[in-house]
């Protein structure tokens, strides 16, 4: 099946790595058969949504019948491009960047971060979770060119500089967890995950909206 991904809308496409997390976990406890409502009340998304969403990509399923687990978790491995090994590089190994080696997306074989950059003098030349760990001065050199993702948690003061130089050396796509909003040009992509932001947004949304 050919599908126009450029046609399929953004707020659908972040969903997808959602449902095919749930489909592995179904997958693996032996279950062959979801039904929509099933799925909605496990990723907490209606169901009239995940319809819509699925209907972007066709017939995926059956009214009366639900979804083939393993055709459903075969078909998005393929669209999300789960069979290809991603590889990541980290930028700065303080504490968030310490949590992310230790983990290295355990339970998702298609992401690895391949290696990690920062300027404390005691970790660089070291390994973490099996990860190398260069110094940041280093990074036009050291950063393997197939690496087109790249984590940035370093300090805001320098992560638009760092950016730059992520982008120079053909990065395409940053996860930003500083506080920084980026300037990158027009065929990079930068997702901002601010806690804080999320934290106050979470707090705000239990007093005023409470369930």
């Amino acid at each position: 099946m050919n599908i126009d991904q450029t046609k399929i809308p953004q707020a659908t496409a972040k969903r997808l790595p959602l449902y095919y997390r749930f489909l592995e976990n179904l997958q693996a406890s032996g279950k062959h058969r979801v039904s929509s409502s099933e799925l909605s009340e496990a990723v907490k998304v209606d169901s009239a949504t995940i319809r819509r969403d699925f209907s972007y990509f066709g017939a995926l399923g059956k009214k009366g019948y639900g979804y083939n687990v393993n055709y459903l978790l075969s078909f998005f491995r393929k669209t999300l491009d789960q069979d290809e090994v991603t590889k990541v590089s980290l930028i700065g190994v303080g504490n968030l960047g310490t949590a992310f080696l230790n983990y290295n997306f355990s339970k998702n074989n298609s992401t690895k971060i391949e290696m990690a950059f920062d300027v404390d003098e005691s970790k660089i030349g070291t390994e973490l979770g099996s990860v190398p760990i260069y110094h940041l001065d280093d990074l036009e050199e050291k950063l393997d060119p197939s690496i087109s993702v790249a984590i940035l948690t370093v300090p805001s003061a320098v992560a638009q500089k760092v950016a730059d130089r992520l982008v120079a050396r053909g990065v395409k796509g940053i996860l930003n967890f500083t506080p920084a909003r980026l300037s990158v040009p027009k065929n990079v992509r930068v997702h901002h995950i601010d806690l804080s932001v999320e934290l106050q947004s979470l707090i705000y949304f239990l007093k005023h909206y409470p369930m």
